[in-house]
């Protein structure tokens, strides 16, 4: 299996140190995070290493599903550059969230559903036309955030021509399970981190209760031949599960 480190867990480290410490530990597969100060990021330098990667598209302050249209239409550029820097480092995979439902906006979720997927079909395109696979992300249990089932994800991927990432912690989260996860043929991509259900803590991948060594007998199977990115909060958490994941053997 093709497995990867996001650099979510070295914020705020520079880019040269991530790189420098991920060929250190023998990564071959970053997913870089598209949030400041990785924002900016120079496909030269990351070119010069001997990595492969992807791109997570901005989360923290956009809003693809906004029913603000300014604001909407800027959180697609925002997704647009990404990809585009994608293009730039031979990366294969852009993953994006679906957008969420502001406070006040909860009120019309029909309304942010077609805002989601207006922009969504911009980036798919977009995406298309630069031999990108855009990845669609499925969300946690949280309140205001929408596809937290694979059922309403894999509906959207499909009407846009795109395919997923599942982020397996917020599947559990969402009381999404293994054998459902496995059950998807157009999955593109994974993020890897452990809870204990309650909450999607992004802990490290075998510290808590999901059934990883299920999930990756599954994707053999399945000859999966995507990346599956470890996104946990600190470098310890990322050795942590690098041993973890190396010791099931598969």
């Amino acid at each position: 299996m093709k497995i990867g480190v996001s650099t979510l867990a070295l914020f705020p480290m520079s880019l040269k140190e991530i790189l420098d410490y991920l060929e250190s530990i023998n990564v071959k597969y970053c997913e870089l995070m598209m949030e400041y100060p990785y924002n900016q990021i120079d496909p030269d330098i990351v070119n010069s290493y001997n990595l492969k990667t992807s791109i997570h598209a901005p989360l923290s302050d956009i809003n693809i599903a906004s029913l603000n249209e300014s604001i909407r239409k800027a959180s697609v550029e925002e997704v647009k550059n990404s990809i585009d820097l994608a293009s730039k480092m031979d990366s294969e995979v852009v993953v994006v969230h679906p957008g969420h439902m502001a406070f006040l906006a909860r009120k019309f979720p029909e309304k942010i559903k077609e805002s989601s997927l207006i922009s969504l079909k911009e980036c798919s395109k977009f995406a298309e036309e630069r031999g990108i696979k855009l990845c669609v992300e499925n969300m946690p249990d949280m309140e205001g955030m929408t596809c937290k089932g694979l059922d309403e994800l894999n509906e959207l991927v499909q009407e846009i021509g795109a395919l997923m990432t599942v982020d397996v912690g917020h599947a559990y989260n969402a009381g999404v399970s293994i054998d459902e996860i496995l059950k998807y043929d157009n999955i593109g991509h994974f993020h890897l981190s452990d809870n204990d259900g309650s909450f999607d803590n992004h802990n490290a991948v075998g510290s808590k209760d999901i059934d990883f060594k299920s999930l990756f007998e599954g994707l053999k199977k399945k000859n999966f031949e995507g990346v599956l990115v470890v996104e946990v909060t600190n470098k310890n958490e990322i050795l942590e599960s690098l041993d973890y994941i190396n010791s099931l053997n598969i």
